[in-house]
């Protein structure tokens, strides 16, 4: 069984940061940092070349495919941000309605930046998606994945 391809790098997270070119991306991205390592009490970890993480957990599929992977994360993409919400977005409707302008895919939130979002709301999102993955232990309860996962661990 083949292994993800985005994992964990040594590659300083601030640093990374620190090279975006525009102010505004660079701003939000540095306040996501402050509010995802306060939820998650997670340092930030880069996962291959472009996204934050923070936090893991261990998940295990029916399949038998299994890894690890962060709690929460966003990536700074062009002019946009996308926020990853591994819980997915269903069960946090009535909090989405609250939030301001967004765009969601399975498990990313895409903003164009931070100003436009009610940030105690978005707070509150980041928040209760990394209490269910960890209730889930990172194997939420679908059709495809049954199979509760075998632990979960927070970087810490």
């Amino acid at each position: 069984m083949s292994s993800p391809k985005t994992r964990p790098t040594t590659v300083s997270a601030h640093d990374f940061l620190a090279g975006l070119a525009d102010f505004q991306l660079r701003t939000d991205c540095e306040q996501l940092v402050k509010i995802m390592s306060a939820v998650t009490k997670a340092p930030p970890v880069m996962w291959g070349p472009g996204i934050v993480g923070f936090g893991t957990y261990h998940y295990v599929y029916a399949s038998g495919r299994e890894g690890d992977w962060m709690l929460t994360g966003f990536a700074p993409r062009g002019k946009e941000i996308s926020i990853y919400l591994m819980s997915g977005f269903e069960p946090h409707a009535e909090l989405l309605k609250q939030l301001g302008p967004h765009k969601t895919g399975k498990a990313c939130l895409y903003v164009k930046r931070l100003s436009d979002l009610h940030l105690p709301t978005l707070k509150k999102l980041i928040q209760s998606s990394v209490k269910l993955v960890e209730k889930w232990q990172g194997c939420p309860p679908t059709e495809q994945t049954k199979t509760p996962a075998r632990k979960r661990s927070n970087q810490r």
